[in-house]
């Protein structure tokens, strides 16, 4: 009799055994990411920026759809027909990146690259773009239909600055 060639699943085996594993690598590794992942919990640090205002909008919320919108001038009036004045800071601020990634979807270059396309086919302008935090609650202060962003660190609890914050949903 002539020995038989081994089964093939019997010969899988080791093979079997090495895609078992390295499944189980790719899920320990997956769960460690999820765990170690940031989660917003009570008590938990603020967010790098704050939503601002003109003080006599009556919005005290925001959805963040709405926001992405007004600072890519796809919608120009707030709800009750002011004109919305989107202000940015500039692109290298810290308070930029993180309204950017957090707000936007999107990071500051391809924000850029929206509003050079815009530019270039005549359809609109970017919002402007000031140097500091008190440039921009100086401008929401001034203009009725305002809406800009500021560093978290920027103390706006001083109603006189004529900004509040604006709560996004």
């Amino acid at each position: 009799m002539t020995p038989r060639p081994p089964r093939l699943s019997s010969a899988l085996a080791p093979r079997r055994a090495r895609g078992a594993a390295a499944w189980a690598w790719v899920a320990v590794v997956l769960l460690g990411a999820a765990w170690g992942a940031p989660r917003a919990r009570a008590g938990s640090p603020r967010p790098a920026f704050e939503v601002i205002v003109n003080a006599t909008n009556p919005q005290t919320s925001a959805p963040r759809a709405f926001l992405v919108d007004a600072f890519l001038k796809k919608v120009t009036r707030w709800a009750d027909g002011e004109l919305i004045r989107p202000v940015d800071l500039k692109s290298g601020a810290d308070a930029r990146r993180a309204f950017s990634a957090q707000v936007l979807d999107r990071p500051v270059t391809a924000v850029r690259s929206y509003w050079q396309e815009r530019i270039f086919s005549g359809r609109d302008v970017p919002p402007p773009e000031l140097d500091t935090d008190a440039a921009v609650v100086q401008f929401v202060a001034k203009y009725p239909g305002a809406v800009g962003y500021v560093s978290s660190r920027v103390d706006l609890s001083d109603a006189k600055d004529g900004v509040k914050v604006l709560r996004v949903e």
